[in-house]
């Protein structure tokens, strides 16, 4: 249990804190519950034990009327004071039992930040740039492939106090970050180029699938309105942009899928916030796989929560990184990020 208290306690102290009030103060009282670390302790050691959790509980609060969706921004227009709320959420978590241990061993962690793109797309712009070809990208756990889709978005940038827009379609989100680091290149207003766009995950998260969308839903945190609309409206688009999505093991797949691409295209293979999931052993099989595609297939690998928080561009050929960049840690969900 002494484990389960410090995660979240990190939880709340590196990232609900100043993001969610709710899930911070929430995160504190349930480590001091026995009753409520005995059900989490029957979340699966794979998955982001807080983040699955609190998605299920919002989940099952969807379909409810208990008193405990008075305090969810998401479910309510005035919410009642979040510091008032353990006792009803204890009461609904123990009453729903049953219900939220069958969640935890049948839904994932699977998020789709859209605003991530906001980093995403200088990087991939920069390697465009470096080499002059358009891109295929391949997304480790895609989930439902929001951010493959990232140059139908438009974006608006603040640094240096000030703000400038990326306009790259009318009528499409606009998705604001901040860039805290040194100011974007202005390759930022070369249009990028991606000729074909390949998601990977164990489970394929179909947004036309009403059940499905309702848990991504569930995943966004509760105060997190924007993200929330953001996401709706980004599901809508995605929807309409041609991309592969394969389901199963990506040291599997990874092969065909690599071998397969056009060497007039550039390999980007990219994820966000997954590898933190791997086990140690699938890291180094997986590290070992590009290093020998790389013999025969340029790969660019951009990533980060792999061995540390910091957001990396790498580029692979023979076997070997060839170059390499390293962005400091950005948001996790991307409302800023540290251009370099």
């Amino acid at each position: 249990m002494d484990d389960y208290k410090k995660i979240f306690q990190q939880f709340a102290d590196n990232e609900a804190k100043g993001s969610s009030e709710l899930y911070a103060f929430l995160s504190i009282r349930v480590i001091e519950d026995l009753e409520l670390l005995d059900i989490i302790d029957k979340i699966p050691a794979s998955q982001p034990k807080p983040n699955l959790f609190f998605a299920s509980i919002q989940y099952l609060l969807t379909k409810s009327d208990a008193p405990l969706r008075n305090y969810y921004p998401s479910l309510t227009e005035n919410p009642l004071p979040f510091d008032e709320c353990f006792e009803p959420f204890k009461e609904f978590v123990l009453t729903h039992k049953e219900r939220l241990l069958d969640l935890f061993h049948t839904k994932l962690v699977q998020t789709n930040e859209v605003r991530r793109a906001a980093y995403l797309y200088p990087t991939f712009l920069d390697i465009q740039k470096n080499t002059n070809k358009p891109l295929t990208l391949i997304e480790i756990g895609t989930s439902a492939g929001l951010l493959l889709c990232l140059d139908a978005y438009n974006y608006e940038y603040k640094e240096d106090n000030q703000s400038f827009r990326v306009d790259n379609f009318d009528n499409s989100i606009t998705i604001q970050s901040e860039n805290k680091g040194g100011n974007l290149p202005n390759t930022i207003n070369v249009d990028l180029i991606i000729e074909k766009r390949i998601g990977i995950d164990l489970n394929i998260v179909d947004l036309n699938n009403r059940e499905e969308f309702e848990w991504m839903l569930a995943l966004i945190w509760p105060e997190h309105q924007e993200r929330r609309k953001q996401f709706v409206a980004a599901s809508k688009i995605a929807n309409a942009v041609e991309k592969e999505m394969y389901e199963g093991d990506l040291l599997e797949l990874l092969p065909n899928i690599i071998q397969s691409n056009s060497p007039e295209n550039q390999i980007v293979l990219f994820h966000t916030h997954v590898a933190n999931q791997f086990p140690a052993q699938l890291k180094n099989d997986f590290k070992a796989l590009l290093n020998k595609m790389s013999y025969t297939r340029s790969i660019y690998h951009v990533y980060n929560n792999m061995y540390d928080l910091n957001l990396h561009q790498e580029h692979l050929e023979n076997g070997k990184v060839v170059s390499k960049k390293t962005f400091l840690k950005p948001d996790g969900h991307g409302r800023w990020f540290y251009w370099n």
